[in-house]
């Protein structure tokens, strides 16, 4: 166990206070990481390993950061902290991921979180630098990283991705990446709620976010 960086007394009383939820779909992950963060003095309120109740929990729970696995068997982090946005923003959130950092980018990006953990074996002080940073009030996303992010989706107009993508999913994907709420795409484009999740859905499908046999199905007249 790493020996904790030195606080002072103000430090603690204001980490003491912070309520942080655990999503991630491996249990001893999520107790690495619950062991960790309280070793250092935060408060874990919550953890799950569901996209479905993790959403119920973190509304009963009310804590005021998340830490997200961008992939989970039910869904991604990226739609349950677009969610978020949508009906708690002042809640923070933090994209976890050991993929490689362009995609812990992308995906930080699409969720409209306020940044990402690349986490790495051995590597326990990025996770609690960065928690630690989010509570500080700063954005660990650069200036202009959204607009280099959302360019990068369409530099390459004949990805296979982008080319199994419809009309409607090439525009909610462009909302996205300019940090649209779902509901305010829904407004933007004329589309139901369900709509708009289920397009969000398939977009993570066909970026690599969501596993094999998750996307969802399309409600009527989605096309």
């Amino acid at each position: 166990m790493d020996t904790p960086a030195t606080q002072t007394d103000g430090d603690r009383a204001r980490i003491g206070a912070v309520r942080i939820f655990i999503l991630n779909d491996h249990a001893l992950l999520r107790q690495g990481l619950r062991d960790l963060l309280e070793h250092h003095g935060f408060e874990i309120v919550g953890e799950s390993g569901s996209a479905a109740e993790a959403t119920r929990l973190i509304h009963i729970l009310e804590p005021e950061l998340v830490l997200l696995d961008d992939r989970l068997s039910d869904g991604t982090g990226i739609e349950v902290c677009r969610g978020l946005r949508a009906t708690a923003p002042h809640v923070k959130c933090l994209i976890l991921t050991s993929r490689d950092e362009h995609h812990a980018l992308r995906a930080a990006v699409l969720a409209d979180a306020t940044g990402y953990v690349l986490m790495q074996v051995g590597d326990k002080d990025s996770i609690v630098n960065s928690v630690r940073s989010v509570i500080a009030g700063k954005q660990l996303l650069l200036p202009g990283v959204r607009e280099r992010v959302a360019d990068s989706l369409y530099a390459t107009a004949s990805a296979a991705w982008l080319k199994s993508m419809t009309a409607v999913e090439r525009n909610v994907l462009a909302f996205m990446a300019r940090g649209f709420t779902n509901k305010q795409i829904g407004q933007e484009m004329t589309l139901a709620d369900d709509a708009v999740a289920a397009c969000v859905s398939s977009v993570l499908y066909k970026l690599g976010f969501r596993r094999r046999g998750q996307a969802m199905q399309r409600p009527f007249g989605y096309t």
